[in-house]
């Protein structure tokens, strides 16, 4: 295991308390990460100590779950409540739907809350509804959602990135056209293709966000491309990040619970550390992708 770690992508939800409409549906939606009934039931503070602890983790970030949108400040509020109670999460990535008249409000109102880090909205557009999580297949490069997202920088926000590798191309050009706004790609740019010439796009797209300084990239939910994953089927992945981002720019992080669908929590961060450390990296750069990265990314 890591020396130290900050897990700087996972989930707590409570399905009894809290609205979480597509975690709530009487069957589960039907999507490229697999069967989710096994993680459609409460995952709180208590559950995630549980799976984190033994593996070294001392602090984390918190990623929004698709609370109710109509209330998207109320699970910020929520999960400010379970850090003020349990000291996790240390940072939260909010939601906020940059297209929409209120955000400018929303973003107040997140940021009146201690932990707020940044904000996500899910951007995965694809023709084929296993892989569609977006509204609309436009808003990269949409006016009034460009303009929702000029509203991050003053506020101090980061973006968290959720993209797959054809939409990488306008992602670069939002990260050129925002020069001081923190971008963090989640999961590694989700290498969805890996046959006809799909790894060598997402390649390319990883290296033309790897050119625009103020973005990072977090190495996580493998998993819901590679089911069956091993050390060895996700150690390309791993490394070629690192080697187009370099060591300087990446993070890893569990996204449980999704990811305990494929793997237990040990046996995910064990496998990050044996690739890093047959990497050969020092004991200051490893140190970065598991711990400094993140405290420094997210301000923690």
């Amino acid at each position: 295991m890591p020396a130290r770690m900050i897990d700087a992508h996972h989930h707590l939800y409570n399905l009894e308390e809290n609205s979480y409409p597509w975690l709530q549906l009487d069957e589960p939606p039907q999507l490229f990460v697999g069967d989710l009934r096994p993680v459609m039931k409460t995952y709180d503070i208590e559950d995630y100590l549980a799976d984190c602890r033994p593996s070294g983790v001392q602090r984390s970030v918190h990623v929004q779950v698709e609370w109710d949108p109509s209330d998207p400040v109320g699970e910020t509020r929520w999960l400010q409540g379970v850090a003020d109670r349990h000291g996790f999460p240390h940072g939260i990535v909010a939601s906020a739907h940059l297209h929409e008249e209120d955000v400018s409000d929303v973003l107040e109102r997140h940021c009146e809350l201690a932990n707020i880090r940044g904000v996500r909205q899910m951007l995965l557009s694809h023709s084929d509804p296993l892989f569609n999580l977006s509204e609309r297949a436009d808003l990269l490069t949409d006016p009034q959602w460009r303009a929702g997202f000029a509203l991050l920088e003053p506020r101090g926000l980061s973006y968290d990135l959720q993209v797959y590798p054809h939409q990488m191309a306008d992602s670069a050009d939002l990260a050129a056209s925002f020069p001081d706004t923190q971008i963090v790609l989640d999961h590694a740019g989700l290498p969805i293709e890996r046959e006809s010439g799909g790894l060598e796009r997402w390649r390319a797209g990883l290296r033309g966000l790897a050119a625009c300084p103020n973005v990072a990239v977090k190495i996580s939910g493998l998993g819901q491309l590679d089911h069956d994953w091993t050390l060895e089927s996700i150690r390309p992945i791993v490394t070629e990040t690192i080697e187009i981002f370099g060591v300087g720019r990446c993070m890893f992080a569990s996204n449980f619970p999704i990811d305990s669908l494929y793997s237990d929590y040990a046996t995910l961060i064990s496998s990050f550390e044996t690739i890093v450390s047959d990497l050969g990296l020092s004991a200051a750069e490893s140190d970065a992708i598991f711990y400094t990265n993140a405290e420094r990314v997210y301000r923690l």
